[in-house]
């Protein structure tokens, strides 16, 4: 009987030492979300976070969605389309900004930092190649969590929000090739592609990431004859397996590339910069030796550009000319295409807000799905992104030891 006895204690202190599964796991704690979708102010942003489906899918599970007049406008949706899915329209920026969660696309200006409260959680873009240690700065005193949808990961370690944006772009940038190379735009008067008996066009890519290769399909589609210049070996052997084509690729061999950029009908910058720098930078004498009216579309223009005579432009006024080659250098490309990048967001930011709602707050989703952590830069009002701080000379917190503190 003793030894049953020591048996039966010997148990229950083993349980007692190694917590069941079901100890460890986060409880699922339902919590309605009270979101706010100001009206871009920011120049030539024409997209926002949802879509009026996005909203009723929301609102229809008893989330608060809060939406400025005209918000949806320049993606061609209306107000009453908004209020129909269950969406309140109010119509002053500050009253906007009483939701608990923010939703934007661009990031907030200066002065409508002033708007938000601690506690609040911002979703934007950051963009890095104009950020400034005073913004973050601003941001911080407000005491928030800052979430940039640049930098959020999903389970399978990719940035959804960064490749359907250049999904979008690199499919646009053709159309755009194809609508500047007519003589309507005084272009060369020649078509993107090729036609029984007439030699193809030909495009010239700085690039191989998802861009290039939505460029690529793009422009193969048409076909017009296309070369890939990356120094990324493996980028160019993932781009050629994904076209799924015989592809000409090569590295950034100088001789090689701008012997192709002189003969050449468009030529598109779709390098990514590595640590601040283009990898590439495509001389000025190189752009005087293209055929006149031949197109230049640097898509990389918000980190620099790849081109020395890139210069920025709008997409009011999106071309200039310059030694008699179109340029074409618009940031923001896929707002060229607002409906379509707003469905791509849409797409993207619903799942996040069920998820944050499903774990009971922005905290616990963090403490449950680690991926998520990727995007968070700020987090209660302190830094926690070790990039922006070594950038700026500024002090950061490990977010994964505050999640775990609190938790």
């Amino acid at each position: 009987m003793t030894e049953r006895f020591a048996v039966e204690i010997g148990r229950i202190a083993g349980q007692a030492l190694y917590p069941k599964e079901s100890m460890l796991a986060v409880e699922e704690r339902r919590k309605n979300l009270f979101i706010g979708i100001p009206k871009e102010s920011s120049f030539q942003e024409n997209r926002i976070g949802l879509t009026p489906d996005a909203v009723k899918q929301l609102t229809d599970h008893g989330h608060r969605i809060w939406i400025e007049a005209g918000a949806g406008s320049p993606s061609k949706y209306s107000d009453n389309e908004f209020s129909e899915a269950g969406a309140k329209v109010v119509y002053s920026t500050k009253e906007v900004y009483d939701a608990d969660i923010i939703l934007k696309v661009a990031p907030p200006t200066y002065d409508e930092i002033e708007y938000l409260r601690p506690g609040q959680t911002l979703i934007s873009a950051l963009q890095f190649g104009s950020l400034t240690g005073d913004y973050i700065n601003a941001l911080l005193r407000k005491k928030i969590n800052a979430i940039s949808y640049e930098l959020l990961r999903d389970k399978s370690d990719s940035k959804p929000v960064v490749r359907a944006m250049s999904e979008i772009a690199g499919s646009t940038v053709m159309l755009i090739a194809a609508e500047y190379l007519s003589i309507s735009n005084d272009g060369r008067g020649i078509i993107l592609g090729g036609i029984t008996g007439v030699p193809p066009s030909k495009v010239v890519i700085l690039g191989a990431g998802t861009v290039a290769e939505y460029a690529a399909r793009a422009a193969l589609g048409l076909g017009a004859e296309v070369k890939v210049f990356d120094n990324h070996i493996y980028k160019l052997r993932r781009l050629k397996h994904n076209v799924g084509t015989q592809l000409f690729t090569s590295t950034l061999d100088k001789t090689v590339l701008y012997h192709e950029i002189k003969q050449a009908d468009v030529v598109i910058g779709a390098l990514v910069a590595e640590d601040g720098r283009m990898p590439c930078m495509v001389e000025e004498s190189i752009v005087a030796q293209m055929n006149p009216g031949s197109v230049i579309i640097d898509v990389c223009i918000d980190h620099g550009g790849c081109f020395e005579t890139s210069e920025l432009t709008s997409h009011s006024r999106p071309i200039y000319r310059k030694y008699d080659i179109i340029h074409y250098c618009v940031p923001n490309i896929p707002s060229r295409v607002p409906r379509t990048a707003t469905s791509a967001l849409s797409n993207i930011f619903t799942p996040i807000l069920t998820e944050i709602s499903k774990y009971g707050g922005v905290s616990e989703v963090l403490f449950t799905n680690e991926h998520y952590r990727s995007g968070v830069y700020i987090y209660k009002g302190s830094l926690t992104n070790a990039q922006i701080a070594k950038r700026f000379g500024m002090r950061y917190k490990e977010l994964g030891l505050m999640i775990a503190v609190r938790n």
